[in-house]
């Protein structure tokens, strides 16, 4: 009763909706003053946002390390990219947009929807790349089109660029795209998928250094993806400069000396283990693993028989031939089976057992001792050495002289080699070891395999008296100032403990290859520098009994011999050292020998940066 009341009471129903009608007012002055400050105040501030802008975070990738020679000569460089992605979430409609963008990138609109189908489990907001590296033209043409693009970008990258088309190639390496394996691996903490890193030689060893650290940019953008202004950067930080032991002078020459063939050349200092120069042919186009490279070009690559993507300096392993007479000189001196006076006769050939192993001189070489042995390169000499010193013992010596496993450089998938033994034969065939196997071995046939950078090795060795350093290809790394930050030093990695007269003896015998008349390398002297050497001549395929040398012209040219030439110059004090082999190029002296030569006196000659010798009246 007394509700009904106070409702039929007109002064309390005035002041109730009194109150109800101040509610609405205060809520509608609220409303008018925030719409004042929306569209007065910061009117033109939120019309700018209202344009669905938002902020966003970009990468900004770091400059990779350059790569220099020893003498500064820049080798490797970095070029302005030009990359073009697209945003989904900004492009829509996506099927428009790529449809627009198709003619210009040479796709058609369903290869690229593709490539934003494969990325759909990324956001919407992040870039999804269509086509890396776009010429200047095309460029040109999207910037035109701009406005009909929404939500495509164009990013600028540093790409790798070699400056020299296919120059030391298998030194320097070369960059690829990071695979999914390598990025779950951990060894690449701050790589994305996209990125590039190295993935052989120098590039890969020394990736770490190289690779710079990761930058960033916080960006507004509008509805169309477009950038309104930079709101923060983070600079990246570029990689390490590296600087190698290569000198580019004697690369190139022996890139010249050595085009058109099948092989590799590797040179060193024998008093520090620095590399020279590192070649192996054929080589390959650097620039094609970053710019994009067709299925069809990397099947011809792999198919080649010529195998230009291995690094045969270091991967190729091949029977020393003659060049392995030194071992077995070196061992028959040392376990007392011969001495300096020691002769053997040579006929022209070896009985041995009811076979008949012949001497490469038809007409043999008549009585020899040791160093005309080495001098003349005489098998039947070694045949005999061989016979009397076994195989296990000359295992042990080729061992001692780093046959038979890895030197150490800083490059992957070095070759072991090959040192047999009758053990390793044993357990590899079940077949006893043989006794006419040991002349074969004697003379670097048979089982035995090495690599050029270990007769390298070896042949630096013998030449500055015994100590064998592990090769070195890096000379420093730099910072982008020009500080130093690591400096190589040349490493010893053994020493060859023979007797003064064994290694005098050898290094005679070596000397007079090069500098006396019957020198297997006689026609390779050079008047202005003693050059002392071994040259090899390794049967691929094995010849009937009756068959000499001469027969080759008729034998298909894959089963033809190679040619090795192993030298160190000046013969006293050596200032390089010198491996040569030729794939199929039959002869050491006239194939392998005349590279070899080259390649000293361009050193030594002051033609690219070595040590300029008076010519010797």
């Amino acid at each position: 009763m007394t509700d009904y009341l106070k409702i039929a009471d007109p002064e309390w129903f005035k002041q109730r909706v009194t109150g109800i009608v101040f509610c609405v007012f205060a809520a509608f002055a609220l409303l008018a003053v925030r719409l004042f400050h929306l569209q007065v105040i910061g009117g033109e501030e939120y019309r700018r946002l209202s344009a669905s802008n938002c902020i966003r975070l970009e990468s900004i990738d770091a400059p990779r390390g350059l790569i220099f020679d020893r003498t500064g000569d820049m080798m490797v460089d970095n070029r302005p990219a030009f990359d073009v992605s697209i945003i989904p979430r900004d492009a829509r409609p996506v099927e428009e947009t790529v449809g627009n963008l198709a003619g210009l990138l040479h796709f058609t609109a369903e290869e690229l929807m593709e490539k934003i189908r494969e990325k759909r489990r990324l956001a919407s907001y992040k870039p999804v790349l269509l086509r890396k590296d776009i010429g200047r033209n095309t460029l040109a043409a999207i910037e035109v089109q701009r406005y009909d693009l929404p939500g495509v970008v164009i990013n600028v990258t540093p790409r790798r660029h070699y400056l020299y088309d296919q120059s030391a190639a298998h030194v320097l390496g070369y960059l690829g795209e990071i695979s999914n394996e390598e990025l779950s691996c951990g060894k690449f903490p701050d790589c994305r998928p996209g990125d590039f890193v190295g993935k052989f030689g120098v590039e890969k060893t020394f990736e770490s250094v190289l690779r710079g650290e990761r930058g960033g940019r916080q960006v507004e953008v509008n509805a169309k993806g477009q950038v309104v202004r930079v709101l923060q950067t983070v600079d990246a930080r570029p990689g390490h400069n590296v600087y190698l032991t290569i000198d580019r002078g004697l690369q190139q020459k022996a890139e010249e000396m050595l085009r058109g063939a099948a092989g590799a050349v590797v040179a060193m200092d024998p008093g520090t283990g620095e590399i020279l120069a590192m070649v192996s042919s054929p080589s390959f186009d650097q620039n094609a693993f970053v710019s994009g490279m067709t299925y069809d070009q990397w099947e011809a690559l792999i198919s080649n028989p010529n195998r230009p993507m291995e690094n045969k300096a270091v991967q190729g392993e091949y029977p020393p031939a003659s060049t392995y007479k030194i071992v077995t000189a070196i061992a028959g001196l040392e376990e007392g089976v011969i001495d300096e006076k020691t002769t053997f006769y040579c006929p022209g050939f070896h009985r041995f057992g009811n076979r008949v192993y012949r001497c490469w001189k038809k007409g043999g070489h008549g009585s020899v001792e040791v160093v005309r042995a080495l001098a003349e390169s005489c098998d039947v000499f070694f045949y005999q050495v061989g016979q009397r010193v076994g195989v296990d013992r000359l295992a042990q010596y080729a061992t001692a002289l780093g046959l038979g496993s890895p030197t150490g450089v800083a490059l992957d998938h070095e070759a072991d080699g090959l040192v047999p033994t009758s053990a390793w034969k044993r357990k590899k065939t079940g077949i006893p070891w043989q006794g006419g196997e040991n002349l074969s071995i004697a003379i670097g046939q048979g089982y035995n395999l090495v690599t050029p950078i270990q007769m390298l090795g070896l042949f630096a060795a013998i030449g500055n008296g015994g100590i064998q350093y592990r090769p070195q290809i890096l000379k420093r790394i730099e910072n982008t100032q020009g500080e130093v930050v690591r400096s190589e030093s040349p490493t010893e990695a053994a020493r060859i403990e023979f007797s003064g007269k064994t290694m005098e003896l050898v290094r005679r015998g070596l000397w007079e290859a090069v500098n006396t008349v019957g020198g297997t390398a006689f026609r390779s002297r050079w008047s202005a520098v003693d050059i002392s050497g071994k040259t090899g001549t390794a049967q691929v395929v094995g010849r009937k009994e009756e068959e000499t040398a001469d027969d080759q012209e008729e034998v298909a040219h894959y089963h033809k011999d190679h040619a090795w030439f192993v030298a160190y110059a000046p013969s006293e004090e050596p200032k390089i050292a010198v491996a040569v082999i030729v794939e199929h190029g039959e002869h050491g002296s006239s194939t392998a020998a005349p590279i070899a030569r080259a390649m000293i006196e361009t050193y030594l000659g002051g033609k690219s940066g070595g040590q300029k010798l008076a010519k010797r009246e």
